[in-house]
């Protein structure tokens, strides 16, 4: 009976070697020739102009920019649940970046997650998503790279531990969740809507945010757009479970991605002031229209029926409610609020401002995960973030823990129909220290 076991415990490893073999094997790509680094000539300038367009669509800067450092010099490091990743260099470089890329090699980084060594990529870097860029348009973000001043600067060493940074195991990871392919014209939606969701599912991958993981840092399949934590910040769902007390209509998203601010939803702060700013500020309106009347549509119930919102209701019914219970609520939370917050956020008018952000109409409040909230209160928004020269102070050095927790807690109580968030205060501690 041992030597039954014994030998069929031997078949089975060999027939998981032999497995393994096949798909290292499937996945197996070899090095690409270098090339002698092209002169900037070689590129014309619309190609580099589109390139630098596509490149802020893709927010590209975000992480391979250290900051104080050079652009597109890499050493920024992302942490993820398996250690930290840096970011690398691709500035045309010959010896640390990518000057001795081809464009077949920077087509295949951006396809296949494949380097020109013949290494896999970390999925950190979004080729799942950018392997749905046309040909042309990484051919101009090829153009704008390689015409970058260039820098020399060595990628810092990830911290990934053995055997999880051993490359050829992503090989295992495409099998399981890399589905290359293409996004064919859908007939039945407009030139906008196909226009929005090339570049939102491609280049500009809003889903790496908005798209909870799996354990292995997939995206969860079915569940797109359907919000995630991400960096301490919360990253709200992109759909019909969008908590908003008002929906996201094609304006309020134009205004958002293009202003950084609408009257009726709150501001963008933290990774998405980036996005929006230091991004796609260099997009044209039409790409910004493009993805707000992709987005409206997929915020859509699709399932049902919803008779449209009577926003004017929903305002005068918030303001009047937050400022309701401001009046009768006396807590710790409630006092803070009227010292800290109330110049700057009441509407006693009855009308939301874009200069006084309204906060029973506010995003933060009414999401089910305090953190951009918490963010705000600690961080502020700073005069370059979202509606560009209007700030709010940070108040991290004047407000304990407990405060934060108290004054959320009664923001959330006082102005929105959502459940109370539960431990508040733990959840400020772990914002404050970035943990």
């Amino acid at each position: 009976m041992f030597k039954k076991i014994c030998t069929g415990l031997l078949i089975l490893l060999g027939l998981l070697v032999v497995a393994a073999g096949a798909i290292y094997a499937a996945y197996w790509r070899p090095a690409l020739a270098p090339i002698a680094t092209p002169p900037s000539t070689a590129f014309s300038a619309q190609a580099i102009e589109q390139g630098r367009i596509l490149a802020g669509m893709g927010n590209c800067a975000a992480c391979h920019t250290v900051k104080g450092g050079a652009d597109y010099a890499g050493g920024r490091g992302m942490a993820t649940p398996f250690g930290t990743i840096h970011a690398t260099n691709i500035t045309p470089d010959p010896q640390t970046g990518i000057g001795r890329w081809s464009l077949a090699a920077f087509q295949r980084a951006m396809r296949e997650g494949m380097g020109r060594d013949g290494e896999h990529l970390f999925p950190v870097f979004p080729y799942t998503h950018f392997a749905l860029a046309s040909d042309a348009d990484i051919a101009a973000l090829y153009a704008y790279f390689m015409t970058r001043p260039p820098v020399y600067a060595v990628t810092p060493a990830n911290t990934v531990p053995f055997p999880l940074n051993q490359r050829a195991l992503q090989a295992g990871w495409k099998l399981l969740f890399f589905k290359p392919g293409s996004l064919p014209r859908n007939a039945a939606q407009g030139a906008d809507w196909n226009r929005g969701r090339y570049l939102a599912e491609g280049l500009a991958h809003c889903a790496a945010c908005h798209t909870p993981r799996n354990a292995l840092g997939a995206e969860v399949a079915g569940s797109a757009y359907q919000g995630a934590a991400i960096d301490h910040w919360y990253a709200p769902p992109l759909t019909a479970a969008n908590t908003a007390p008002l929906p996201w209509t094609k304006d309020e998203l134009y205004a958002f991605l293009r202003t950084g601010a609408t009257a009726l939803h709150g501001v963008a702060a933290g990774p998405m002031s980036e996005v929006v700013h230091e991004g796609m500020d260099a997009s044209p309106d039409a790409d910004i229209r493009a993805l707000a009347a992709y987005f409206a549509d997929l915020a859509k119930p699709q399932d049902q029926v919803v008779p449209p919102v009577d926003a004017a209701s929903v305002i005068a019914a918030g303001i009047k409610r937050s400022q309701k219970v401001g009046m009768i609520d006396n807590d710790r939370g409630a006092s803070l609020y009227v010292a800290a917050c109330a110049s700057c956020h009441s509407n006693s008018d009855g009308q939301p401002s874009l200069l006084r952000p309204e906060l029973s109409l506010n995003s933060a409040v009414s999401a089910p995960d305090p953190s951009n909230l918490i963010q705000v209160i600690l961080h502020g928004v700073g005069k370059d973030e979202g509606l560009r020269g209007v700030l709010m102070p940070a108040f991290a050095q004047s407000l304990t823990d407990a405060d934060i927790a108290q004054l959320a807690a009664y923001l959330r109580r006082s102005r929105s129909h959502q459940p109370a968030w539960s431990n508040l205060e733990a959840t400020v501690a772990r914002v404050r220290a970035g943990k």
